[in-house]
């Protein structure tokens, strides 16, 4: 990839928009390309964080395996997503393993050129504490999600995510689920068998028809009020 295209996918991120040209450039001179193939392990839980990723296009699953082999799926990264950059604050490794679910694209953005930035740049700064504080946001919300939500509200919410703005009025939307049922049941921490059960249920209800990896929401509205007791 040239130092052309680099600048313009750097430029372009809410993180650097309103970055100078100048600015862009000094990052641009400390990013690496990164192509990962499916299945291939971008980092291991332990390595040294030396920066953090931006994914251009493919996806990521940042996850970690318990001492009986249980993986267990924290967050699915895709196009126009970073992830790393606590880690890398922290200046400890780490706690997770990130591996490539499609053939990715990614930018490495080395620790040195932040750092520089947050010391040349206040407007930076701001927007890597938004970035971090929307990640610890995010966070807060699955743990919300997995104490005081059933299996089948999670599925819900995760389904409803992908359309807010029709959300409202009833229509329906078709979702091309981006990894596979057990990797989204793990994000979701549930078993596979549930986050079938759950999609057959729902099918059932005619809230939803499923197709291979291709769900379609048939009311959106019935969808968000439907709610199976555990």
């Amino acid at each position: 990839m040239s130092s052309t295209k680099v600048h313009a996918i750097l430029a372009n991120l809410p993180l650097f928009k309103e970055m100078t040209p100048e600015e862009v450039d000094s990052i641009a001179q400390n990013t690496r390309e990164l192509r990962a193939s499916r299945g291939e392990m971008v980092f291991q839980r332990g390595d040294p964080a030396h920066g953090f990723y931006v994914v251009i296009h493919g996806q990521l699953k940042l996850a970690l395996s318990s001492p009986q082999g249980v993986e267990k799926v924290v967050h699915l990264v895709g196009p126009g997503q970073t992830f790393g950059e606590a880690v890398m604050f922290m200046g400890m490794p780490y706690p997770v393993y990130a591996q490539a679910l499609a053939d990715s694209l990614l930018l490495h953005i080395s620790k040195a050129a932040v750092f520089e930035g947050l010391d040349r740049d206040p407007v930076f700064c701001r927007k890597m504490l938004a970035g971090l504080s929307s990640r610890l946001h995010s966070l807060i919300g699955d743990v919300e999600a997995y104490s005081l939500r059933s299996c089948t509200q999670r599925v819900i919410g995760y389904l409803l995510q992908y359309d807010d703005d029709k959300a409202e009025d009833g229509g329906n939307i078709l979702i091309n689920l981006p990894a596979s049922k057990t990797v989204i049941a793990s994000r979701l921490n549930i078993s596979p068998e549930t986050f079938s059960r759950v999609l057959h249920d729902l099918s059932v209800a005619g809230l939803i028809s499923v197709k291979g990896k291709d769900v379609s929401v048939l009311d959106i509205k019935k969808l968000r009020d439907y709610d199976q007791g555990e």
